[in-house]
């Protein structure tokens, strides 16, 4: 076997293959000798089809069969001949032309990665102090997603939940969803238009309201957007939200046992930590993940990035099918992700040389402690650890993380780095 490499344009390069002719012919001589021990023929007994018939009726799919192994086999020893980095897969081509022996292998290689001057990154670290009266905004949101209704005899206020009979018409005739009997709202929480809402404030039970209301020019529904609508409504009943106490029976609610409201505080306070540090890192590795590769340029091989759109298409379609979508109905193109495989699999190569380059790694105990910080947030934490040591698959991604971590720590002791000192509200966007 004999062959050539040349380079073409950037990563491209292409290996002319020589193939010897007379070892793929004895080894589909010998697989039909095998196959023909045993091959079911119309007319014959198993095993009794003459050679050349078998020849006739399945030799053209061996010879491929043999070809397209031994296009593989040249193909890998002339690989490992040149020692290239392979990236992709390759396209395999008969020149016009050429001897039946010769074929030509188009591929990408992988690039030469030269880490930049991680010195010139600039990464902003948010510095963030749980305090509490973080503490005492998580409880109330807590209060606020368990509280409950009761019913009173007075007028309805913001905050209320109401019930409502109500029909509406446009240019006095009736529209879709313009009639509903029974149908609750709850005032000033946005989930029916709010001109709606605001009208029903100060009605009592048992009243009666029309008035009109103009549907916003991006209503979700096109055939109402603009239009005003005259609704008549009945005010059915009035409920007031009651939030619940902080106390024992609050506490046990949230699975603290003993009912101890200062255990509560210190778990939540404790969550508001875990999540802090969680944002925090993640910030960090997002501003020196793009420092990377803004210090450090180079060509990415097509051939990874189209694999990687259509995998992130593929994931896409999934989704998109498990929130209800028929496939059928899902028209999206590779082309869509391109931008974002660009970027994951440089982010690839180049962690993976900046690793090998300056022997990171995960250390046991740091894949350890990750994991224990995971199963800190369930009931049974000794169980969750269980859980992700019982498959090498789950440790791998905690390793592959702990990986992260250890380049962003390491890039992070380079370059210049300021401390942003921030509130927790800012730290999770909520400001």
């Amino acid at each position: 076997m004999h062959a050539q490499v040349e380079t073409l344009e950037g990563l491209q390069r292409r290996l002319t293959l020589q193939l010897d002719l007379a070892e793929v012919e004895a080894e589909v001589d010998q697989r039909l000798k095998r196959l023909t021990r045993t091959v079911r023929l119309p007319g014959f007994r198993p095993g009794k089809a003459p050679l050349k018939l078998v020849e006739q009726r399945y030799g053209g799919e061996i010879r491929s069969e043999v070809m397209g192994e031994a296009l593989q086999r040249s193909f890998s020893d002339a690989v490992r001949a040149h020692d290239l980095k392979v990236a992709g897969y390759p396209q395999f081509d008969r020149p016009a032309g050429a001897e039946a022996s010769v074929f030509t292998a188009t591929f990408e290689v992988l690039p030469e990665i030269k880490l930049g001057d991680v010195s010139q990154i600039k990464v902003e670290r948010p510095v963030v102090e749980v305090t509490e009266a973080d503490v005492e905004r998580t409880l109330q949101v807590l209060r606020k997603q368990r509280v409950h209704y009761h019913a009173v005899e007075r007028e309805a206020r913001e905050g209320d939940r109401v019930h409502v009979d109500y029909t509406g018409t446009i240019e006095g005739h009736p529209f879709p969803g313009g009639e509903a009997k029974d149908y609750p709202v709850l005032i000033g929480e946005g989930r029916t238009l709010k001109a709606f809402e605001q009208q029903l404030v100060g009605l009592c039970p048992g009243e009666v309201k029309r008035f009109e209301v103009t549907f916003p020019e991006d209503y979700f529904a096109k055939e109402l957007a603009g239009k005003t609508a005259q609704f008549e409504v009945t005010l059915k009943s009035v409920h007031e939200p009651h939030l619940p106490e902080v106390d024992e029976a609050f506490a046990r609610s949230l699975g603290i046992h003993d009912g101890s409201v200062a255990k509560l505080r210190e778990e939540i306070a404790a969550n508001l930590k875990r999540e802090a540090k969680r944002r925090i890192q993640a910030k960090l590795k997002e501003q020196v993940m793009q420092g990377l590769l803004a210090v450090t340029p180079f060509e990415v091989p097509k051939s990874l990035i189209a694999l990687e759109a259509q995998t992130l298409l593929e994931r896409a379609v999934e989704d998109l099918k498990a929130r209800g979508l028929k496939e059928s109905d899902i028209h999206l193109k590779p082309e869509l992700f391109e931008a974002q495989a660009r970027r994951r699999v440089a982010l690839s190569l180049l962690l993976g040389e900046l690793v090998r380059s300056h022997g990171l790694k995960a250390e046991p105990d740091q894949v350890r402690a990750m994991v224990e910080e995971f199963a800190q947030s369930y009931e049974d934490p000794a169980e969750v650890v269980a859980w992700y040591y019982q498959d090498r698959n789950r440790l791998r991604e905690v390793e592959h993380l702990v990986l992260e971590d250890n380049v962003v720590a390491w890039v992070l002791g380079q370059a210049q780095v300021t401390d942003q000192p921030m509130t927790l509200e800012a730290l999770m966007g909520n400001v």
